[in-house]
């Protein structure tokens, strides 16, 4: 029976149905935060959202507005927690099917006309860490194109154990610093670049932060359009990327990491 035909004869059971003709939209943000194998899916009438963390210094969330799919429906808010390991064909229809609080999570992926049903079990999800991250407490914030921090962060020396974040309303305004086995390197953005958006920052910070946990978040990057870096008052760090997809759709994902060391 055709995937189209299954779905909506079966809908009435289900408390969540979303369903994309293809996957690799959805696919690319899921892969963008998927450095555990396991995540927080949240579902409500908005959309989705994804959930991984690592340690409790590291969370990384993906954004995933309703009008991204071809069908939304959702009966009641939704949160459990599954396996992110589950790898898409490029070119696949996908519909995702919850039944309720504790079922498992059903995948019908539809390619030449071959559907392949998975099961994927949910699990009790833990609270998520709330690194109470807010507007407020934001001390310094730039929005950049990302093609200026692609080609460094392809470059960064993955030697050093930290990177080393410094913003300041004056030089060197925005600041990428690592220490590895070839010495010391530096990346400098003025704030009258081209590739700078937004430049607003209230007062000179500098922070470091472990390689190990921000490299994850380079896939997101390489997906994304223009980030945002963010800092608060405690030198928290928040990278959101905005991501475009083939039909001009913005999802967001965002990484909060918590500084290593404080520099004086």
């Amino acid at each position: 029976m055709p995937l189209s035909t299954q779905s909506q004869a079966d809908d009435e059971q289900y408390v969540l149905v979303a369903s994309l003709d293809h996957a690799r939209n959805l696919s690319n943000i899921l892969k963008a935060i998927a450095f555990k194998d396991h995540a927080i899916f949240s579902a409500t009438p908005n959309g989705l959202k994804v959930t991984v963390e690592d340690s409790k210094c590291l969370q990384a969330n993906a954004f995933i507005q309703a009008e991204i799919f071809q069908e939304f429906t959702i009966r009641e808010d939704l949160v459990d927690k599954g396996n992110l390991t589950v790898k898409w064909a490029k070119n696949e229809r996908h519909n995702s099917i919850l039944t309720g609080y504790g079922y498992p999570l059903t995948l019908f992926l539809e390619e030449g006309g071959v559907v392949t049903v998975c099961k994927i079990n949910t699990q009790e999800p833990e609270e998520p860490v709330d690194f109470e991250f807010c507007s407020t407490n934001v001390t310094n914030k730039v929005i950049l194109q990302s093609e200026s921090l692609k080609e460094p962060f392809s470059e960064l020396d993955m030697t050093s154990e930290v990177l080393q974040i410094t913003m300041s309303p004056s030089q060197p305004y925005f600041r990428l610093s690592t220490f590895g086995n070839s010495g010391n390197a530096h990346y400098d953005y003025p704030k009258d670049s081209d590739m700078m958006e937004l430049f607003r920052c209230t007062k000179t910070q500098t922070n470091r932060y472990k390689m190990s946990l921000l490299k994850p978040s380079t896939k997101a990057l390489a997906l994304s359009c223009k980030v945002s870096v963010r800092t608060d008052s405690r030198g928290f760090l928040s990278l959101q990327y905005l991501v475009r997809n083939d039909d001009g759709q913005i999802c967001f994902v965002e990484y909060y990491c918590c500084p290593d060391e404080e520099v004086e």
